[in-house]
């Protein structure tokens, strides 16, 4: 597995400086990073939260 580096849902809220229950909430709603499951936890690929942090980022105001 290359170098993929798995969080935890605990530590992807710490990255993004959220409570847990705002990305249990954004995964709800099918907004957020596809998430892997490993038995019966969710870890998500750090690549893959990278990349959804860049496709929400807001427009810029000219």
């Amino acid at each position: 597995m290359d170098d993929m580096e798995l969080l935890t849902i605990e530590e992807v809220a710490e990255r993004l400086r959220v409570p847990v229950l705002t990305i249990r909430w954004l995964r709800q709603e099918g907004r957020f990073a596809p998430a892997i499951k490993v038995g019966r936890r969710l870890v998500w690929d750090a690549h893959d939260l990278v990349a959804w942090v860049r496709a929400n980022r807001e427009k810029e105001v000219a």
